[in-house]
């Protein structure tokens, strides 16, 4: 029964650690990267569509992603969904592709984004915290397991949950670096 709660907390906050590290791609850094389009969805014949699955994208000297439909008569859409997506980014246009061509982040933006981050962290780790709590709750339910197993079981739990605390800031710091590099 123990390694069993303790298999199944360990399941559930490396799923909370992916969808952590899956949010931030969403963050811009500065430099144009294809994962800040991972959340754009398209209304594709009414059913909302990712835009990965319309069109080819590509990264352009660094600043600038282009996005090439396979369908040229979704060019409107994609144009749409990008613009309601909240990129912070115009996209351009020519009929025949979109660019959105990602600007340099002042000081300002730069910190700003450094706080999304740590908003995205706290978020993170208040998930990991109500996973311990419900693996907490699995234990002391279970009448059977003596109380001195009980207090190890629940020491684990909480080793296990520090250890997690720990990426969520390492990999935190690791896109705020990266944000704040210039």
């Amino acid at each position: 029964m123990a390694n069993i709660i303790l298999e199944m907390q360990k399941e559930e906050m490396d799923e909370a650690i992916a969808h952590f590290e899956d949010s931030l791609k969403s963050v811009r850094t500065g430099m144009a990267n294809a994962n800040m389009l991972d959340h754009v969805l398209v209304d594709y014949y009414g059913s909302p569509t990712p835009v990965k699955q319309l069109a080819g994208i590509s990264v352009q000297e660094g600043r600038t992603i282009v996005i090439k439909p396979y369908d040229s008569s979704s060019l409107k859409d994609i144009e749409k969904a990008c613009n309601k997506a909240d990129l912070g980014i115009t996209p351009q246009n020519d009929g025949t592709v979109i660019r959105l061509t990602v600007p340099q982040l002042t000081g300002d933006t730069r910190k700003e984004m450094c706080k999304k981050v740590g908003k995205m962290a706290e978020e993170a780790k208040v998930r990991i915290r109500n996973i311990r709590r419900d693996s907490n709750d699995e234990v002391k339910k279970d009448k059977e397991l003596p109380e001195d197993m009980q207090k190890d079981l629940l020491d684990k739990i909480q080793k296990q949950t520090d250890e997690y605390i720990k990426k969520i800031d390492k990999i935190a710091d690791a896109k705020e670096k990266e944000v704040m590099k210039v």
